[in-house]
Protein backbone atom coordinates (compact mmCIF):
# COMPACT_ATOMS: atom_id res chain seq x y z
CA UNK A 1 0.00 0.00 0.00
CA UNK A 2 1.07 3.41 -0.37
CA UNK A 3 -0.51 6.97 0.46
CA UNK A 4 -1.93 8.43 -2.40
CA UNK A 5 -3.88 11.75 -0.87
CA UNK A 6 -2.30 14.92 -1.83
CA UNK A 7 -3.57 16.51 1.59
CA UNK A 8 -4.20 15.58 5.57
CA UNK A 9 -7.16 17.30 6.15
CA UNK A 10 -9.11 15.40 8.80
CA UNK A 11 -8.88 11.54 9.76
CA UNK A 12 -12.80 11.20 9.48
CA UNK A 13 -12.36 10.62 5.93
CA UNK A 14 -9.24 8.28 6.32
CA UNK A 15 -9.66 4.39 6.61
CA UNK A 16 -7.57 2.39 9.49
CA UNK A 17 -5.22 0.97 6.66
CA UNK A 18 -4.18 4.69 5.76
CA UNK A 19 -4.06 5.58 9.34
CA UNK A 20 -1.96 2.67 10.19
CA UNK A 21 0.48 3.26 7.21
CA UNK A 22 1.14 6.93 8.44
CA UNK A 23 2.08 5.25 11.79
CA UNK A 24 4.11 3.05 10.33
CA UNK A 25 6.32 5.99 8.11
CA UNK A 26 6.76 7.51 11.05
CA UNK A 27 8.61 4.84 13.18
CA UNK A 28 11.72 5.26 12.07
CA UNK A 29 11.97 8.86 11.96
CA UNK A 30 11.74 8.87 15.82
CA UNK A 31 15.29 6.86 15.81
CA UNK A 32 16.68 9.92 13.77
CA UNK A 33 15.42 12.49 16.49
CA UNK A 34 17.91 10.55 18.98
CA UNK A 35 20.80 10.87 16.70
CA UNK A 36 23.64 13.52 17.42
CA UNK A 37 22.91 15.11 13.98
CA UNK A 38 19.22 15.10 13.75
CA UNK A 39 18.72 15.69 9.67
CA UNK A 40 18.01 13.45 6.81
CA UNK A 41 18.05 14.72 3.22
CA UNK A 42 14.28 13.31 2.46
CA UNK A 43 12.94 16.74 1.58
CA UNK A 44 15.79 18.39 0.71
CA UNK A 45 14.89 21.49 -1.99
CA UNK A 46 11.04 20.92 -0.45
CA UNK A 47 10.03 24.21 0.68
CA UNK A 48 7.28 23.90 3.80
CA UNK A 49 5.20 27.17 5.16
CA UNK A 50 3.43 26.99 8.35
CA UNK A 51 0.67 29.49 7.88
CA UNK A 52 -0.36 29.60 11.72
CA UNK A 53 -4.09 31.88 11.91
CA UNK A 54 -3.75 31.46 15.88
CA UNK A 55 -1.35 30.94 18.37
CA UNK A 56 0.77 28.12 18.46
CA UNK A 57 3.90 26.85 20.35
CA UNK A 58 4.45 23.34 20.60
CA UNK A 59 2.57 22.60 16.94
CA UNK A 60 4.37 25.12 15.25
CA UNK A 61 7.65 24.22 16.75
CA UNK A 62 6.94 20.75 16.26
CA UNK A 63 6.09 20.64 12.46
CA UNK A 64 9.03 23.09 12.29
CA UNK A 65 11.55 20.95 13.53
CA UNK A 66 9.76 17.55 11.49
CA UNK A 67 10.84 19.66 8.02
CA UNK A 68 13.78 21.06 9.02
CA UNK A 69 14.81 17.29 10.07
CA UNK A 70 13.98 16.13 6.98
CA UNK A 71 16.08 19.32 4.96
CA UNK A 72 13.56 21.42 3.93
CA UNK A 73 13.45 25.13 3.94
CA UNK A 74 11.24 26.22 6.15
CA UNK A 75 8.83 30.11 6.23
CA UNK A 76 6.74 30.33 9.42
CA UNK A 77 4.13 33.41 8.42
CA UNK A 78 1.70 34.59 11.26
CA UNK A 79 -1.36 37.17 10.26
CA UNK A 80 -0.44 39.81 11.80
CA UNK A 81 3.02 39.85 9.88
CA UNK A 82 1.70 38.81 6.61
CA UNK A 83 -0.60 40.61 3.89
CA UNK A 84 -3.62 39.45 5.30
CA UNK A 85 -3.30 42.05 7.96
CA UNK A 86 -3.56 44.38 4.80
CA UNK A 87 -7.10 43.36 3.74
CA UNK A 88 -5.87 39.67 1.72
CA UNK A 89 -8.00 36.65 1.39
CA UNK A 90 -6.87 33.41 2.88
CA UNK A 91 -6.76 31.76 -0.76
CA UNK A 92 -4.98 35.03 -2.41
CA UNK A 93 -2.31 34.25 0.73
CA UNK A 94 -2.09 30.46 -0.59
CA UNK A 95 -1.83 31.58 -3.98
CA UNK A 96 0.86 33.64 -3.40
CA UNK A 97 2.62 30.90 -1.82
CA UNK A 98 2.37 28.67 -4.30
CA UNK A 99 3.26 30.98 -7.24
CA UNK A 100 6.90 31.19 -5.05
CA UNK A 101 6.79 26.93 -6.15
CA UNK A 102 6.41 25.85 -1.95
CA UNK A 103 5.53 22.61 -1.86
CA UNK A 104 3.39 22.41 1.73
CA UNK A 105 1.75 24.46 3.57
CA UNK A 106 0.98 23.41 7.41
CA UNK A 107 -2.30 25.72 8.32
CA UNK A 108 -3.63 26.32 11.66
CA UNK A 109 -6.80 28.71 11.38
CA UNK A 110 -9.78 29.18 13.69
CA UNK A 111 -12.72 28.55 11.01
CA UNK A 112 -13.75 24.86 10.61
CA UNK A 113 -13.22 23.61 7.24
CA UNK A 114 -10.41 26.44 6.23
CA UNK A 115 -7.93 23.69 5.34
CA UNK A 116 -10.21 21.79 3.15
CA UNK A 117 -10.99 25.51 1.20
CA UNK A 118 -7.42 25.78 0.53
CA UNK A 119 -6.63 22.16 -0.29
CA UNK A 120 -9.55 22.52 -3.41
CA UNK A 121 -7.97 25.46 -4.42
CA UNK A 122 -3.84 24.87 -4.94
CA UNK A 123 -1.55 22.06 -6.00
CA UNK A 124 0.42 22.10 -3.40
CA UNK A 125 0.11 19.82 -0.33
CA UNK A 126 -1.88 21.13 2.78
CA UNK A 127 -1.72 19.70 6.36
CA UNK A 128 -4.46 20.72 8.57
CA UNK A 129 -2.87 21.48 11.88
CA UNK A 130 -6.03 22.68 13.59
CA UNK A 131 -8.80 24.12 12.00
CA UNK A 132 -11.37 25.82 14.73
CA UNK A 133 -13.57 22.83 16.67
CA UNK A 134 -13.13 20.46 13.44
CA UNK A 135 -9.80 18.32 13.46
CA UNK A 136 -6.48 18.37 14.89
CA UNK A 137 -5.76 15.54 12.84
CA UNK A 138 -1.85 15.19 13.66
CA UNK A 139 -2.27 15.27 17.17
CA UNK A 140 -4.42 12.23 16.68
CA UNK A 141 -1.58 10.48 15.35
CA UNK A 142 0.89 11.08 17.41
CA UNK A 143 -1.26 9.91 20.72
CA UNK A 144 -1.99 7.08 18.47
CA UNK A 145 1.70 6.08 18.35
CA UNK A 146 2.18 7.17 22.02
CA UNK A 147 -1.01 4.48 22.73
CA UNK A 148 0.92 1.71 20.42
CA UNK A 149 4.35 2.40 21.73
CA UNK A 150 3.15 2.02 25.26
CA UNK A 151 0.01 -1.01 24.97
CA UNK A 152 1.57 -2.43 22.21
CA UNK A 153 -1.73 -2.02 20.12
CA UNK A 154 -4.92 -0.11 19.94
CA UNK A 155 -7.91 -2.60 19.64
CA UNK A 156 -10.25 -3.07 22.45
CA UNK A 157 -8.55 -0.67 24.70
CA UNK A 158 -10.74 0.98 26.59
CA UNK A 159 -9.69 4.82 26.06
CA UNK A 160 -11.70 7.70 28.24
CA UNK A 161 -11.60 11.47 26.66
CA UNK A 162 -12.40 14.17 29.14
CA UNK A 163 -13.20 17.83 29.63
CA UNK A 164 -14.30 19.76 27.32
CA UNK A 165 -15.79 17.70 24.32
CA UNK A 166 -17.66 20.48 22.44
CA UNK A 167 -14.73 22.84 21.51
CA UNK A 168 -11.97 20.41 21.14
CA UNK A 169 -10.84 19.22 18.06
CA UNK A 170 -8.09 17.08 19.56
CA UNK A 171 -11.55 15.12 20.77
CA UNK A 172 -12.85 14.76 17.19
CA UNK A 173 -9.73 13.48 15.29
CA UNK A 174 -9.02 10.95 18.32
CA UNK A 175 -12.90 9.62 18.24
CA UNK A 176 -12.27 9.28 14.69
CA UNK A 177 -8.97 7.87 14.85
CA UNK A 178 -9.60 5.66 17.85
CA UNK A 179 -13.32 4.17 16.65
CA UNK A 180 -11.28 3.06 13.43
CA UNK A 181 -8.50 1.51 15.08
CA UNK A 182 -10.91 -0.32 17.36
CA UNK A 183 -10.71 1.11 20.48
CA UNK A 184 -13.46 0.70 22.63
CA UNK A 185 -14.12 5.21 23.53
CA UNK A 186 -16.12 7.03 26.02
CA UNK A 187 -16.01 10.57 26.20
CA UNK A 188 -16.47 12.19 29.44
CA UNK A 189 -17.68 15.63 30.21
CA UNK A 190 -19.86 18.44 31.89
CA UNK A 191 -23.62 18.22 29.77
CA UNK A 192 -22.75 21.73 28.66
CA UNK A 193 -19.61 20.47 26.93
CA UNK A 194 -21.08 18.19 25.28
CA UNK A 195 -22.18 17.87 21.67
CA UNK A 196 -25.98 16.18 20.85
CA UNK A 197 -24.06 14.34 17.76
CA UNK A 198 -21.55 12.02 19.62
CA UNK A 199 -23.71 8.95 19.09
CA UNK A 200 -22.53 9.30 15.38
CA UNK A 201 -18.42 8.61 16.17
CA UNK A 202 -19.72 4.95 18.35
CA UNK A 203 -18.83 6.42 21.45
CA UNK A 204 -19.82 6.09 25.15
CA UNK A 205 -20.97 9.12 26.73
CA UNK A 206 -20.48 9.93 30.46
CA UNK A 207 -21.02 13.03 32.74
CA UNK A 208 -20.14 11.69 35.69
CA UNK A 209 -16.15 11.45 35.47
CA UNK A 210 -15.63 8.60 38.53
CA UNK A 211 -18.00 6.41 36.07
CA UNK A 212 -15.83 7.08 32.82
CA UNK A 213 -13.16 6.02 34.34
CA UNK A 214 -14.01 3.05 35.68
CA UNK A 215 -10.97 0.39 34.12
CA UNK A 216 -9.85 2.14 31.20
CA UNK A 217 -6.66 1.49 29.82
CA UNK A 218 -6.01 4.92 28.62
CA UNK A 219 -7.24 8.66 29.71
CA UNK A 220 -7.06 11.65 27.59
CA UNK A 221 -7.30 14.56 29.44
CA UNK A 222 -8.33 17.55 27.54
CA UNK A 223 -7.44 21.35 27.71
CA UNK A 224 -10.48 23.52 28.96
CA UNK A 225 -11.20 25.73 25.48
CA UNK A 226 -11.66 28.88 27.43
CA UNK A 227 -10.68 31.12 24.39
CA UNK A 228 -13.09 29.28 22.46
CA UNK A 229 -15.86 29.87 24.67
CA UNK A 230 -18.35 31.99 24.11
CA UNK A 231 -19.60 32.27 27.49
CA UNK A 232 -18.98 30.56 30.61
CA UNK A 233 -20.41 26.60 30.14
CA UNK A 234 -19.80 25.79 34.52
CA UNK A 235 -20.10 27.65 37.28
CA UNK A 236 -16.64 28.27 38.14
CA UNK A 237 -12.92 26.68 37.58
CA UNK A 238 -12.87 25.52 40.67
CA UNK A 239 -16.23 23.55 40.31
CA UNK A 240 -15.12 22.15 37.04
CA UNK A 241 -11.52 20.79 38.61
CA UNK A 242 -13.51 19.93 41.47
CA UNK A 243 -16.26 17.48 39.64
CA UNK A 244 -13.81 16.75 36.57
CA UNK A 245 -10.06 17.55 36.84
CA UNK A 246 -8.10 14.39 37.22
CA UNK A 247 -6.71 13.50 40.14
CA UNK A 248 -4.77 10.67 42.03
CA UNK A 249 -7.89 9.63 43.77
CA UNK A 250 -9.75 9.13 40.38
CA UNK A 251 -6.87 7.57 38.20
CA UNK A 252 -6.79 4.91 41.02
CA UNK A 253 -10.48 3.64 39.62
CA UNK A 254 -8.52 2.97 35.92
CA UNK A 255 -6.89 0.41 35.09
CA UNK A 256 -3.13 -0.31 37.02
CA UNK A 257 -1.69 0.29 34.03
CA UNK A 258 -3.43 3.15 32.80
CA UNK A 259 -1.74 6.06 30.41
CA UNK A 260 -2.58 9.22 31.06
CA UNK A 261 -2.26 12.06 28.04
CA UNK A 262 -3.16 15.06 27.76
CA UNK A 263 -2.37 17.35 24.48
CA UNK A 264 -0.86 20.18 26.21
CA UNK A 265 -0.62 23.20 27.30
CA UNK A 266 -1.15 21.88 30.41
CA UNK A 267 -3.54 23.40 33.10
CA UNK A 268 -2.35 21.75 36.03
CA UNK A 269 -4.66 21.96 39.28
CA UNK A 270 -7.42 22.54 36.60
CA UNK A 271 -8.47 19.64 34.72
CA UNK A 272 -5.11 17.14 35.99
CA UNK A 273 -3.55 17.43 39.31
CA UNK A 274 -0.02 18.27 39.24
CA UNK A 275 1.27 14.75 40.62
CA UNK A 276 -0.69 13.54 38.10
CA UNK A 277 0.50 15.01 35.35
CA UNK A 278 4.41 13.88 37.17
CA UNK A 279 3.30 10.52 37.34
CA UNK A 280 5.13 7.52 36.29
CA UNK A 281 1.56 7.07 34.37
CA UNK A 282 1.52 10.13 32.15
CA UNK A 283 3.11 10.33 28.86
CA UNK A 284 2.88 13.47 28.18
CA UNK A 285 6.33 14.26 27.40
CA UNK A 286 6.61 10.72 24.87
CA UNK A 287 3.40 12.43 23.13
CA UNK A 288 5.95 15.71 22.23
CA UNK A 289 8.58 13.54 21.14
CA UNK A 290 6.20 11.48 18.92
CA UNK A 291 4.77 14.73 17.85
CA UNK A 292 7.87 14.84 15.64
CA UNK A 293 8.07 11.80 14.25
CA UNK A 294 4.80 11.24 12.99
CA UNK A 295 4.77 14.84 11.14
CA UNK A 296 8.45 13.94 9.53
CA UNK A 297 6.38 10.41 8.38
CA UNK A 298 3.71 12.57 7.16
CA UNK A 299 5.07 15.02 5.43
CA UNK A 300 7.62 12.18 3.60
CA UNK A 301 4.60 10.25 2.58
CA UNK A 302 2.89 13.68 0.56
CA UNK A 303 6.28 14.67 -0.40
CA UNK A 304 6.53 11.14 -2.34
CA UNK A 305 3.37 11.30 -3.65
CA UNK A 306 3.90 14.65 -5.32
CA UNK A 307 6.98 12.96 -7.06
CA UNK A 308 5.31 9.84 -8.31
Amino acid sequence: MSFQRKDLLGLGSLTSEEIAFILKAAEPFKEISGREIKKVPALRGKTVVNLFFEPSTRTRTSFELAAKRLSADVVNMSPSSSSVAKGETLLDTARNIESMKADMIVIRHSSAGAAEILARQVRLSVINAGDGWHEHPTQALLDLMTIQENKGHVRDLRVAIVGDIAHSRVARSNMHALTKMGAKVRVAGPPTMMPPYLHRFGVEVYYHLDEALADVDVIIVLRLQLERQGSSLFPSIREYARLYGLTAARVKRAARDVLIMHPGPVNRGIEIAHDVADSEAAVILDQVSNGVAVRMGLMYLLAQRRES
